[in-house]
C-alpha cells in the first residue's frame, strides 16, 4: 500500500534539498519513490507547479493529487479555507475524493503550506516512517502523510448495492402495478437501470485505472530492486509482493461488484 507525502518547506531551495534526500532514500532502498512534484504557494494563495510537468504525472496518484490541490487553492486562501472548514472540499474536487484522501489531510496541507512556502508532493512506499521523517526534519521540512486506502472501491461497491436494490424495487412495483400506472413505473425502471449501468461502468473504469497504476508501481519496484543491495532488495521484494496481493484483492472486489450489477440488469 502506498502513501501520499506532502513536505512543506520554508523556501524553494530547501524543497529541492528535500527532493534530493527522498531520491537518496530511494537509492538506499529505505523507500520507493513512484512520482513527485514541487509546488509553491504564491502570495495570492494559489499554487504554482515548480517541478513535475503534467506529462510526467499523467496516470499517477501524484498527478491527481497535484491537480486536486491546484484546484483547491485556485480561489486563494479565503476560498480554500471556506471549502475546508465547511467540509466541502472532497465533494467539490473529484480528483481528491477519488484518491480517498481525508479532509484532515487537506486541512493540514492548507495550514502548513502557507503563502510563500514550497512543498514536495510524492507518492511512496515505506516500511517505517523514521528514515523519511528524520531526513526531512533535518532540512527544515514538515511532513504530512495520507495512506492510500480502498475508500473509493468501497464507495463504488456500496453504490452498486444501492442501485441494485432500487432497480429490484422498481421492477417489483411494475409487476404489481395496474395497467394505468405501468407506463410511469416503466420510466422509473428505465432510470434505475441507467443508474445501475453507470455504477457498473464506473467499477470497470476504476479497475482499468487501478490496474495500470499498480502495474507501473510494480515496474518501478522491480527497477529499484535491480540496483539495490542484498538487504534492500529483500525489502523491495516484500513491497512487490504486497502490491501484487493488494492489486489482486481490489480488482477481485471491483469485478465481483461489476458482475453482480450486470446480472441485475438482465431482464
Amino acid at each position: 500500500m502506498s502513501t501520499f507525502v506532502v513536505v512543506a518547506f520554508p523556501d524553494e531551495k530547501k524543497a529541492y534539498e528535500g527532493v534530493r534526500a527522498i531520491k537518496q532514500l530511494h537509492d538506499e532502498g529505505s523507500v520507493t519513490l513512484y512520482s513527485h512534484a514541487v509546488l509553491q504557494r504564491n502570495a495570492d494563495g494559489k499554487i504554482a507547479v515548480k517541478e513535475g510537468q503534467p506529462e510526467w504525472l499523467v496516470g499517477t496518484g501524484t498527478g491527481a493529487l497535484v491537480g486536486g490541490l491546484t484546484g483547491l487553492f485556485a480561489g486563494g486562501p479565503v476560498g480554500a479555507a471556506i471549502g475546508l472548514s465547511a467540509g466541502t472540499a472532497l465533494g467539490a474536487f473529484g480528483d481528491l475524493f477519488n484518491l480517498g484522501v481525508s479532509g484532515d489531510f487537506l486541512d493540514a496541507i492548507s495550514k502548513e503550506l502557507a503563502p510563500g512556502k514550497t512543498a514536495v508532493v510524492a507518492e511512496i512506499s515505506e516500511e517505517w516512517v523514521t528514515p523519511l521523517d528524520a531526513r526531512m526534519e533535518a532540512i527544515g521540512g514538515t511532513v504530512m502523510r495520507e495512506v492510500r486506502d480502498d475508500f473509493i472501491d468501497d464507495q463504488i461497491q456500496k453504490r452498486i448495492d444501492k442501485r441494485k436494490a432500487e432497480l429490484a424495487q422498481r421492477r417489483a412495483e411494475l409487476t404489481a402495478a395496474h395497467a394505468e400506472k405501468s407506463e410511469a413505473i416503466k420510466q422509473k425502471v428505465s432510470k434505475a437501470e441507467q443508474k445501475l449501468r453507470a455504477a457498473a461502468d464506473q467499477a470497470g473504469e476504476r479497475m482499468k485505472r487501478y490496474a495500470e497504476e499498480t502495474d507501473a508501481k510494480i515496474q518501478a519496484l522491480q527497477d529499484q530492486a535491480k540496483k539495490a543491495s542484498t538487504d534492500a532488495k529483500s525489502r523491495i521484494d516484500a513491497r512487490i509482493a504486497e502490491t501484487r496481493a493488494d492489486q489482486k484483492q481490489r480488482l477481485a472486489k471491483l469485478e465481483q461488484a461489476r458482475k453482480l450489477a450486470q446480472e441485475a440488469l438482465r431482464p
